[in-house]
């Protein structure tokens, strides 16, 4: 990406079932829906919003083998859209194991997204 416009960052958490994905959509969902870009279509080549490049960045604790890039992909219903996975968040106590909520032990998934907007 020639130039980031914007960067979004949000948290996510799978509570219960250890299942990565679910904390990583949860933390792009957070990313970007408290946001509103107004005037993005003015910046981009052309005003165009297919122009928009959009990096999606994941800090995740386990598990990244099992991440599902294009459903965060899809996430993001604009641009061109990649997603770069890296070593990071945490995974902690949840303080209880729950057999009922497809738990594999007691740990809770927590990913950091960063979503860069630009062209």
């Amino acid at each position: 990406m020639k130039n980031i416009s914007f960067i979004e960052t949000g948290t996510g958490l799978d509570v219960h079932g250890q299942d990565v994905n679910v904390a990583a959509r949860r933390a792009v969902e957070d990313a970007v829906h408290y946001n509103s870009m107004p005037g993005v279509k003015k910046i981009l080549p052309d005003e165009d919003l297919n122009q928009m490049k959009v990096n999606v960045k994941l800090a995740v604790p386990a598990d990244e083998d099992e991440l599902d890039v294009e459903k965060i992909k899809a996430m993001i219903p604009y641009g061109a859209v990649s997603v770069e996975v890296m070593q990071g968040g945490m995974a902690t106590t949840s303080g209880i194991y729950l057999e009922e909520q497809r738990d594999k032990n007691d740990l809770m998934y927590i990913v950091n997204a960063a979503v860069e907007v630009g062209y």
